[in-house]
Order: C-alpha cells, then structure tokens, then sequence
C-alpha cells in the first residue's frame, strides 16, 4: 500500500489528498510496527502538505497526531488548540485532550475529552474516557468505559481494536478477575496475533501467579517486536525468575544500552529500583518533566530522588503524583518507601497496604522490596534501601519465590 501510494503521488498533478493519505498509513505503520521511524516518515507528509495548503486541518492534524506520538508535547498543544478553534471536529479535541493530560492538566483535558466524546462517541472518545477515569481512581468507571470502546471496535481497525481489549484486560487483571483478563487479552490477539502489548500483559500475568518459564516466553516474543526498556525489565524479571540468570544479565546489558534514548522514564524507574546510577536517574526525569508532568513523571521523578538521597524533594513530586488519586501498585509501593525514609510511619503504612491489595501488578524485582517495607516502617528502615550491587535487586531469601528458593538450596 505505501509503494503504491508512493508511485500515485509521483503520477498525480494534485497529490495533496494523496499524501495525506500516506502520511496516516505511515503513522499506522508505526503504530503496528512499534517503530517510531515512521513517525518522521508521517511527519514530512505533513510539512509539505503546509507547503502546499500553509495551516490547512489536513497538515495541523497529522503533525500535531506525529508530535504526540513523539512525545513532543508542548509543540503539540499549539497545533491542537489552532485546530479545536478553526474547525473543532472530534479528533482535534482528542489530540488537545491527549497533550493536556500528557502534561498533567487533567481538568482541561478533561473538558477536551468531553467535548470530543459529546461530538462523536466512538471507540477512540470511549478509550479517553476510559483512561481518564482510571487515572482519577475510577477503576469500575475506567471499565465500564472500555468495554464501550471494545462494543465499538471492529477489524477493519485492527489496531485499534487489539488496543481496547488489551486496556481492559489490564483493568481486569487491576480487578483481580484473571480469567476475564485472560480471555480479554487473547481476543486483543485475535485481532492482531502478534500484538506486543497484549503479549507483554499476558507475561505478566503468568509472572504474578509464579509461572515463570511461561511468562518469560510471553515476555520475549513480546520484546522481540517492541525491545523498549519496559519490555526489557519486565523480561529480565522473568528470566531471573526462571533461574535464567545469565539471560537476564544480557537483557539487562541491552536494556542499559538503549534505555535512556528509547524511554528515559521507564529507564530511569528501572534504575532507581535497581539502585543503580541515582543521579543518572534524578538528570533523566528532570529532562523528561520539561515535556511531560502527569503524575507518572512525577513518581518517576520522586522514586529516583528518593534513591539519590533528595528526601524533601522526592516528597514533592510524590505529593503530584498522588495529587489525582491514581491508583497504581507501583505508585503505592514507592509512596510507602519515600514516607518511611522520610520517618512518617503511618503513611507509609497506608501506601503498604494499598499496594500489597495490587502486588499482582508489580515485578518480581518490586514486590521483592515491597516485602521489605513492613519491616523497615518498625525498624527506621535499616539498611533496606540500599543499593544493589548485583544484578537483583535484593537479595533476600524469604521474598524469593518457591522455585527460587528450591534453586537457591541446590546450589547451596
């Protein structure tokens, strides 16, 4: 399709419609592939369709939908907000929607997302509402929401599709409804059989009920189409897991490599948990908040302050994380440590509770150190929190999981 797009955009006198055309296959493309070099591909489609048409909707719309992608945030907004005033259809409210929530103003995405649903209910108004909800701490709001995105799917948007069912089976499994979750993922993988973030959330199910050698199979074909660092952390998880631990030491090796240019966020996460480079952590969130301030930065931004000894300021950021009451385990489990290195007991007691009812939802590697938090909320944290010089996280025979422990013995 895109060679043939290709060769009708060199024969045509007007190519305009044409290259807008190809400008949303490359960003399909991208979307499929999980390569963000299509994105560019979209992104000069959309520059000569302004040379052309200079602030035409056609070019406004795929540039600012390329932006987003790219995480370009606050070059986006400009271009959204232009297209919400001159021509106002559904999508220009979700892209101003999308990059407001981005940057952590949920009430003006929220109004965004309102309008774009009022306009137009559809799978992709369904989705935002979804997620918003799930953000403010809706879960049965966030599901009941996308369930009316997957009533709204079909194959002829595959993607799509596979998108909505693998978010809700995410909910469900937030739910503690495992099988509903399963049957849910397999359906996203029905639509697109090698769909890497429904492989990747089937993995992790496998992990969070001990089937380790399952899980890492998931997990690894789902890096093979999609290597980014959350993929890469999760698969080392379950290698280790699996007694795999050279395996997981090669993943790591790559995951070191490419993770501060492919997702600075989730990298600097995985090295403050890691306890690993601190400040390399505290210099990638900071870059990363310059562009996007939800409240994932935020914990991002306060879990590797935390490792680099900034307590106050980690205490900051997690204040704006917890600031629209997400509920996420790995939220709560950092909460419970920056509130006991801070001494504050009971709050940290409160963010351990909550995130033991998800502990489901954290890797191996998290719920390790989650185990940890009890003991160190009556005992001034002792030396918990230290960092870890090995390629675990910590080394602590009674977190480990049976198969781990019977492999631990063996080589004893």
């Amino acid at each position: 399709e895109i060679a043939r797009l290709q060769q009708a955009v060199r024969n045509a006198r007007n190519p305009n419609l044409l290259i807008e055309r190809l400008g949303w296959i490359f960003v399909t493309k991208a979307r499929q592939s999980f390569d963000p070099g299509y994105y560019k591909l979209a992104e000069q489609c959309a520059v000569y369709l302004d040379s052309r048409q200079p602030g035409s909707c056609e070019a406004l719309l795929l540039r600012g939908h390329v932006l987003h992608n790219l995480h370009r945030f606050k070059a986006a907004e400009p271009l959204a907000r232009e297209l919400a005033t001159k021509r106002g259809l559904a999508c220009d409210f979700g892209l101003l929607g999308d990059v407001l929530m981005e940057q952590g103003r949920l009430k003006e995405a929220t109004k965004a997302y309102q309008t774009m649903l009022d306009l137009k209910p559809s799978l992709h108004s369904y989705a935002r509402a979804a997620h918003l909800r799930w953000l403010k701490g809706d879960l049965t709001g966030g599901v009941e929401a996308m369930q009316l995105a997957v009533a709204a799917s079909s194959p002829q948007d595959a993607e799509s599709a596979a998108w909505v069912n693998t978010r809700l089976a995410f909910y469900q499994f937030q739910a503690g409804d495992n099988n509903e979750a399963r049957r849910t993922a397999d359906i996203a993988l029905a639509y697109q059989h090698d769909y890497a973030p429904a492989l990747l959330l089937r993995g992790r199910m496998k992990l969070s009920e001990g089937n380790s050698d399952d899980a890492a199979a998931q997990i690894r074909t789902a890096t093979q189409l999609n290597p980014l660092p959350e993929y890469r952390w999760a698969l080392a998880d379950a290698l280790r897991e699996a007694g795999r631990e050279s395996d997981a030491l090669n993943t790591e090796q790559l995951l070191r490599q490419t993770g501060a240019a492919d997702d600075p966020r989730t990298y600097a996460l995985y090295l403050a948990t890691r306890g690993q480079l601190p400040e390399t952590a505290v210099q990638l969130t900071e870059s990363e908040l310059k562009e996007r301030a939800d409240v994932f930065t935020h914990d991002a931004a306060a879990w590797s302050l935390v490792r680099a000894g900034r307590i106050d300021d980690a205490l900051t950021h997690l204040g704006q994380a917890l600031a629209e009451g997400t509920k996420d385990a790995r939220l709560f489990f950092h909460a419970a440590v920056i509130h006991s290195k801070a001494g504050h007991k009971e709050e940290a007691s409160t963010f351990f509770e909550q995130a033991t009812r998800l502990r489901h939802l954290l890797l191996p590697s998290e719920r390790q150190q989650l185990q940890l938090v009890r003991g160190a909320i009556d005992n001034d944290f002792a030396d918990s929190m230290r960092p870890v010089t090995g390629a675990s996280a910590l080394n602590v025979a009674a977190t480990e999981s049976p198969r781990r422990e019977k492999q631990i013995q063996q080589r004893r």
